[in-house]
């Protein structure tokens, strides 16, 4: 009887990783495909369409990719060890702290945009480089903290797949690649900046592809 449970628990935990292969896969294909058609961020943009669509879209993602970066870490948790775990849990916090920033984005900077617009291109230097003259507090801090997750958590993560020889190798280093070249991103111009990230959404896809396509 135990067993028959354990089995029957086993087959569950493995459609589910499963499930969430296939929400880092489509959070991937979100993150490298909108890219290049970001619109630029700047007052004027926050109130057009384009904008909308894609924040939306983004928001979306930051919440599929906490299911996915989830689901790569439980497939290869025993195997990826101490530095898979603070890889995961970096990660995510990284993730977790972006997708409040997108919520924003998307739903609250257009509603304040006609009122209070020298708030909303203060909220944008954060992002684009170019502060305002309003002071945000903590918001510039907590942005940083962001990217150094950002950077950690998907090198971590990227060596302990690479290391654990669960899910493509290939995949992982990737991962690793993209969480390191982060920094030298920040001197080019920001719009090549989102360039430099198409590689991080194609290894995110690839590993959720991997989980996704596995069968037991």
């Amino acid at each position: 009887m135990i067993n028959n449970q354990n089995k029957t628990n086993k087959i569950i935990s493995t459609k589910l990783i499963r499930w969430t292969g296939l929400a880092a896969m489509v959070a991937g294909a979100i993150f490298a495909g909108i890219q290049p058609i970001h619109p630029p961020d700047v007052l004027l943009s926050v109130t057009t369409s384009v904008w909308a669509i894609i924040t939306s879209l983004k928001t979306v993602m930051c919440i599929l990719f906490l299911f996915g970066i989830a689901g790569i870490y439980a497939r290869q948790v025993e195997e990826s060890g101490w530095l898979g775990l603070v890889g995961y849990l970096m990660f995510t916090i990284s993730w977790t702290l972006q997708t409040a920033f997108v919520f924003s984005e998307a739903f609250i900077l257009p509603v304040l945009a006609t009122t209070v617009p020298q708030f909303i291109e203060s909220y944008l230097g954060i992002v684009n480089g170019h502060p305002g003259n309003m002071d945000l507090g903590v918001l510039p801090a907590i942005y940083g903290l962001v990217g150094i997750f950002y950077l950690l958590g998907g090198l971590l993560l990227g060596i302990a797949t690479y290391r654990a020889r669960i899910l493509p190798r290939w995949m992982a280093a990737l991962l690793a690649f993209t969480a390191v070249v982060t920094p030298a991103a920040a001197l080019l111009p920001h719009a090549l900046q989102r360039l430099v990230a198409i590689p991080m959404g194609v290894a995110l896809a690839g590993l959720g592809y991997a989980l996704w396509s596995e069968r037991p």
